[in-house]
């Protein structure tokens, strides 16, 4: 079997740095009073005092046994969250067992309580939202454990649409999906169809020469004072009619106008586990070491 690495000695464990004798002491009370609410299985009790004693001290060990609580209490993205800060120091921050006892947790909680979800953001300076909180910005991808069920992404960025996308997540499952937008394109569109414009100018000119035929009719026939009347009756009207047919043309031009793209997110819908343990431990080791500030 291999031989699990030296754990760091108590002077270069970054825990116990700028840590003070008292707030150490004032951890180590608060744990131990804890410990027996836990025995007691007083878990809402048990966590009030795991939190205040890593208040006073940041420490990978009392992140485990807050875990345990959390997870007791059915809180497993809380009991996750722990889990990932106790063993986020790296490999030796823990007793062998603990380690061992940690990941194999995170482990179950991953394939049977847990989601995820991974988003891929390609655009500058884009805001990408989970469910309504404010998560990374664009370029860049991120990846969050959550609970299962309905999930909201969002995505914004000064003169685009928002772009709003619910994935459904079940336990054991990664959604992961990339944000596709398309370049803001320019239309023309007129404000009516072709052929009113063109139906009123061709009305006019019938009109214009039914008007002409008449006075030539009246010129022939100088005393029927009646066909002069129709046929200046005729003109007027057909002059008006095209003038309207004009401006109706002129008004009918295309009338340019930017689409926002609205853009989308494609999900895909993968097991969380399909990397196997070997590959989930590397993984999961890689993101932690990532993170290690948080």
């Amino acid at each position: 079997m291999e031989a699990s690495p030296p754990r760091p000695s108590l002077s270069t464990r970054p825990w116990h740095q700028g840590i003070s004798d008292d707030r150490k002491q004032q951890a180590h009370e608060l744990f131990t009073q804890a410990r027996a609410l836990h025995r007691r299985m007083m878990f809402a009790e048990a966590r009030v005092k795991y939190e205040e004693a890593l208040a006073a001290w940041e420490h990978p060990e009392l992140r485990l046994y807050l875990a345990r609580v959390l997870k007791s209490i059915g809180l497993p993205l809380q009991a996750y969250e722990n889990l990932r800060l106790a063993l986020r120091w790296g490999p030796g921050a823990l007793a062998p067992e603990k380690e061992q006892e940690a990941r194999a947790a995170m482990r179950a909680l991953m394939e049977h309580e847990l989601a995820a979800i991974e988003i891929r953001c390609d655009e500058p300076g884009a805001t990408v939202l989970l469910d309504d909180k404010s998560w990374f910005v664009g370029p860049g991808t991120e990846r969050r454990m959550v609970t299962p069920g309905e999930h909201v992404v969002m995505v914004r960025r000064d003169g685009y649409s928002t772009v709003v996308k619910p994935i459904l997540v079940i336990a054991g499952k990664e959604a992961s999906g990339q944000l596709a937008r398309r370049v803001d394109t320019v239309i023309g569109q007129p404000r009516w169809p072709a052929w009113i414009p063109w139906t009123m100018l061709g009305a006019g000119a019938a009109l214009g020469v039914a008007g002409g035929g008449l006075m030539w009719s009246g010129a022939a026939d100088k005393g029927n004072r009646g066909g002069g009347d129709l046929a200046i009756g005729a003109f007027v009207a057909g002059g008006a009619t095209m003038i309207t047919g004009t401006v109706l043309l002129l008004m009918n031009r295309p009338q340019a106008y930017r689409v926002r793209d609205r853009g989308e997110v494609e999900v895909e819908l993968r097991p969380i586990a399909s990397l196997g343990p070997a590959g989930l431990s590397a993984r999961l080791d890689g993101a932690l070491k990532g993170n290690g500030s948080e």
